[in-house]
């Protein structure tokens, strides 16, 4: 009797516990829906966040973006890139900058120079940049090679960018709206915001879920073949992670003369605009920076080399829709991704 009336108090003391725990989760009723939306970076964005009570944290977020301006923006002639970009040795870069720039070169290396900030010369050319576009042909794509790889570029410990020649141009576009982000998240974590989906530009982080309406951050992703508005190809699930999408579908450029089609995903080892056999590839990470950055890469690679990069990344999952050799739509996800797919 003594020992069950002891397994008996045990178990009310459980049950009491329990009943403590769940009294003190918080009622869905009592979480304030905080929404701030606006332009930035030359896109949109959209960060949705829960408290306990309204706070409006416009200007932390203004100034999140116009730090990373000031620091990386090409569009910006007196940002710090851009007076590199026309030689000036004298500027020491912030410590955004040197973080991004070392992200950079390990993503770099990772995807066999795929992702190259450098290629920003080529990007211009082609006409999807701020510089002046050219009338492109070999001898031109050849010169302009000759500039591009982010070997070229070293960044000293006294903050100092250096150069093996003057007219190497960075441009830190396709990971910038990631880092951007991964600021306001940290942020947001500082804050200890415990529920939070920030979107920019079609690049996301999520963190806990919506509690509102106790149920899971759910994203989509486009269907790049839509012709007209758009179409979800998928649903999917995501929690305390970041996704970044790339496509060909949404950016490029019509010559008037030609009529021929230039996509905005440049290949850095040929210099000419990609072959849209990639249609769209999205990239889940620990970061948006490098889910961006990553995304990027598998555009400008073929399928093959992306599946040999992602095997070597076991931290990535990744959704890659892409045409065949008989230019039928097809897919390829990692069994991470796919677990997250809404049926």
């Amino acid at each position: 009797m003594k020992v069950l009336s002891k397994f008996s108090s045990i178990g009310l003391v459980l049950l009491i516990l329990i009943l403590l725990v769940e009294s003190c989760k918080a009622d869905p009723s009592t979480f304030v829906k905080n929404v701030i939306a606006g332009g930035a970076l030359g896109t949109s964005y959209s960060i949705t966040y829960l408290t306990d009570e309204e706070i409006n944290l416009q200007s932390e977020i203004d100034s999140v973006f116009n730090v990373i301006n000031r620091s990386m923006s090409t569009y910006i002639p007196d940002s710090d890139i851009s007076k590199i970009n026309a030689g000036d040795s004298t500027v020491v870069v912030d410590q955004l900058f040197g973080e991004v720039f070392l992200l950079s070169k390990k993503i770099y290396k990772k995807t066999n120079g795929y992702f190259d900030p450098t290629v920003g010369t080529l990007v211009n050319a082609w006409g999807f940049g701020p510089g002046p576009s050219l009338q492109m042909d070999s001898t031109k794509v050849d010169s302009l090679l000759e500039i591009v790889g982010f070997s070229k570029v070293e960044l000293k410990k006294n903050g100092k960018l250096v150069k093996a020649d003057p007219r190497v141009y960075l441009d830190f576009n396709a990971l910038a709206k990631g880092y951007s982000i991964d600021q306001i998240a940290h942020m947001m974590d500082e804050l200890d915001i415990e529920n939070y989906l920030i979107e920019v530009g079609g690049e996301i982080v999520t963190k806990g879920s919506n509690r509102i309406k106790e149920k899971p951050w759910v994203l989509g992703i486009d269907d790049p073949q839509a012709e007209e508005g758009r179409r979800l190809m998928i649903t999917l699930e995501l929690q305390d992670r970041a996704m970044a999408s790339s496509g060909n579908y949404r950016k490029f450029r019509i010559d008037s003369l030609t009529g021929l089609k230039y996509v905005h995903t440049i290949d850095p080892k040929t210099g000419y605009t990609k072959n849209a056999k990639i249609l769209a590839v999205s990239v889940i990470a620990s970061t948006c920076a490098e889910a961006d950055a990553y995304a990027t890469a598998f555009m400008a690679m073929s399928l093959k080399q992306s599946k040999e990069v992602i095997s070597a990344q076991k931290e990535l999952e990744v959704y890659i829709i892409y045409l065949n050799d008989d230019n039928d739509t097809e897919e390829f996800m990692t069994d991470g991704f796919r677990q997250l797919v809404l049926p």
